[in-house]
């Protein structure tokens, strides 16, 4: 009796063992979440400003933008800042934190997320699933290169969101035309040392090519014959019969290609909204 109560014992030990590794290897899983999902910051308002990059005149004047632009049409756009993104990509953490604040309306996912993390020098605009078509990634990339990259690198970051979430209503509103020409008029080639260093490359090819094309073709054409395979020419004397006989042909071959470039009422606490990673990134 006392052999089946101490097997008892042992069996009920072991499984209280097991309960507890199970229990702590639970705890070791789920703790990255936990630790994950606390880095969000709570949404406070229409401008969360948590990296402090916002002058305090700027940050009321877009709080009462915002929420007016809400009122008449219930598209939701925030504003958040933070220091950093603790060594996380700025698209997945926007898109945690678009769908932690539930921006927009549920049912027309019409919120927008712009997010600054400057320590990292990164920005992101999020777009909500209902907006993709009004404010699509060629807007937010314009928005981001035209607007917030050239303030950034500035030093001015209340300038670069302003102008950013004035464009943002423009085109929400319905007037993408201005936002689409003024990128079409800012576009420039940068200027590349291996491109130019490449150019000069073909066109000393070329000229060498077609000189010595034209030393034998134009010549006998245009020139004065002074004998056999002999012909004078622009004050020179040129003989491309024995260029010919000792040099062989030229031939020449080109090969074309294409260039190609890529670039992205609800209430005022969230209305449950979500977003499927559309809109853009950019750093500076």
């Amino acid at each position: 009796m006392t052999a089946g109560v101490d097997v008892l014992t042992l069996r009920t030990d072991e499984g209280r063992d097991v309960v507890r590794l199970v229990a702590v290897a639970l705890v070791i899983l789920l703790l990255p979440f936990a630790a994950f999902a606390a880095d969000l910051p709570a949404l406070t308002g229409r401008v969360v400003d948590n990296a402090g990059i916002i002058d305090a005149g700027t940050k009321a004047a877009l709080a009462r933008k915002l929420a007016d632009f809400e009122t008449k049409g219930s598209d939701q756009i925030v504003v958040a800042t933070i220091p950093s993104l603790d060594g996380e990509e700025i698209e997945p953490y926007a898109n945690r934190l678009f769908r932690f604040w539930k921006l927009g309306q549920a049912k027309e996912n019409n919120g927008v997320l712009l997010l600054v993390a400057p320590n990292d020098r990164k920005m992101r605009i999020e777009v909500g699933y209902g907006l993709e078509g009004t404010l699509t990634d060629l807007h937010t990339k314009l928005i981001i290169e035209n607007d917030m990259v050239p303030a950034f690198r500035a030093g001015d970051f209340s300038g670069g969101i302003s102008k950013a979430v004035d464009d943002m209503i423009m085109v929400l509103q319905g007037n993408p035309e201005e936002l689409e020409a003024r990128g079409k008029r800012n576009q420039q080639a940068p200027f590349n040392a291996d491109n130019l260093f490449f150019a000069i490359f073909i066109g000393i090819w070329l000229i060498i090519v077609f000189g010595s094309v034209a030393a034998s073709v134009l010549p006998p054409i245009f020139g004065q014959k002074l004998g056999p395979g002999r012909y004078r020419w622009l004050g020179m004397t040129f003989e491309p019969g024995r260029r010919s006989s000792s040099g062989g042909g030229w031939s020449s071959g080109s090969s074309g290609g294409g260039w190609s470039s890529g670039g992205g009422g609800g209430g005022f606490s969230g209305g449950g909204g979500s977003s499927g990673g559309g809109g853009s990134s950019g750093s500076w």
